[in-house]
């Protein structure tokens, strides 16, 4: 594996940093590097997509009838590598990154050509309906009804941690259309119009304060058949093609490296327990360095990855390797930031960053007044918000039980 970018990778590196120097204006910056979770501030993550869209870089992962780019493995992941460098906010990854391979998979000619051109846009904002109160990691136990009735199913029950629900203007989900002995069958995967009568949205409040997610009730909900994706009762076979593209597919490593450094950086400048810097404090120096060293492992894995892609092959059980690794790693450096950020880190102050969602119940005090620096104020957001990043996209658990099979054989 040759670690040096060609000619040609440099000079498209040297592209998209161009345009990156020129399109991200300091509010964009902003809302990039104050992000309390993997998602951004929902007006400038449209705003920046919006952009990209002009630039013809909104999905390049796309196929290129679509809207996509051309692009080899590699500069998928040095237009992802550059873009966190550079501090731009994250885009949604319902609309462009998940649902939007199943319908250009699975999808008629006339859901391809409603759907694709309205997610590029931001016309089209999808959430996702996945999980349910009863139905998590063991996604195929779910029990949300759809009843056949004509031209339409008939849907009923709830979904929980919908991300962006109250914002999105459609849903991907997986209904129950049928029970069968063995619980992957009788699945659907539909398109709900969030418009539709008889849907609910209620906010959850999470620990950091945000309304990101969601719980979502349908009563009676008509929905089309000519939203479904796929064919009836298969809607599991959609659902696994589109995990791939859930777990994989952006560069973790450089956001981490950058969360290392800004940790080091704030731990210089702040007051260990002995009175003389924090960085200078040999255990939380180790911490540092240890999880700075952890950055660059995760680093040669992701181009390892990348490297077996770009030759054609397949990685195996790489996304699961990698999801822990990254999942974990930030875990650790949200708690190296929180402990640097000392007692003003206990403060409660979600004003000082910007949030992915509405902050509930809160009141900005007057001025705008934060106590400490930024940094100190976004730390514990971002040390609640990550705590979900073990669980979310198939927990850690389950894919270490598929690395023990994949990987070892077990």
């Amino acid at each position: 594996m040759d670690l040096d970018w060609s000619e040609a990778d440099a000079a498209f590196r040297d592209e998209v940093v161009a345009f990156l120097d020129e399109k991200l204006t300091p509010d964009l910056r902003q809302a990039g590097r104050l992000m309390t979770s993997v998602y951004s501030e929902h007006e400038a993550s449209m705003e920046w997509q919006r952009i990209l869209h002009e630039r013809g870089w909104a999905a390049p992962a796309w196929a290129v009838e679509h809207g996509g780019c051309d692009w080899s493995q590699t500069q998928h992941y040095i237009f992802s590598r550059e873009s966190i460098l550079a501090g731009a906010p994250s885009l949604s990854p319902m609309g462009i990154r998940m649902v939007s391979h199943a319908i250009a998979a699975f999808g008629t000619q006339e859901q391809k050509d409603f759907f694709l051109p309205r997610i590029l846009t931001g016309e089209v904002f999808f959430c996702q309906g996945y999980s349910e109160p009863e139905a998590g990691s063991d996604l195929a136990s779910l029990t949300m009804a759809a009843v056949d009735e004509g031209d339409d199913l008939v849907c009923t029950g709830s979904k929980i941690w919908t991300t962006h629900a109250a914002e999105a203007n459609w849903m991907f989900c997986l209904v129950r259309t049928s029970k069968h002995a063995k619980k992957q069958q009788g699945i659907t995967f539909l398109l709900i119009d969030m418009t539709t009568p008889g849907i609910e949205v209620r906010p959850l409040v999470m620990t950091s304060g945000e309304q990101v997610q969601n719980q979502v009730f349908f009563d009676g909900v008509r929905v089309p058949k000519s939203n479904v994706i796929g064919t009836i009762d298969d809607g599991w076979t959609v659902a696994k093609y589109l995990l791939v593209f859930e777990r994989g597919g952006a560069a973790a490593a450089p956001a981490l490296q950058v969360m290392a450094e800004s940790a080091g950086k704030a731990a210089a400048g702040v007051p260990g327990p002995d009175g003389r810097p924090l960085i200078e404090d040999p255990l939380f120096s180790a911490k540092l360095a240890e999880a700075k060293i952890r950055t660059k492992v995760l680093e040669i894995l992701e181009y390892r990855t990348l490297s077996a892609m770009a030759s054609g092959k397949d990685p195996g059980p790489a996304s699961s390797m990698l999801k822990v690794l990254a999942t974990e790693l930030s875990q650790k450096l949200t708690e190296i930031t929180l402990e640097a950020a000392g007692p003003r880190g206990r403060v409660y102050q979600p004003h000082a960053a910007r949030p992915g969602g509405p902050i509930a119940e809160f009141s900005e005090p007057a001025g705008g007044y934060v106590s400490g620096e930024q940094w100190q104020a976004v730390a514990p957001l971002r040390y609640f918000n990550d705590r979900a990043g073990s669980i979310y996209a198939g927990s850690n658990e389950i894919q270490r039980n598929i690395l023990a099979k994949a990987a070892l054989g077990l």
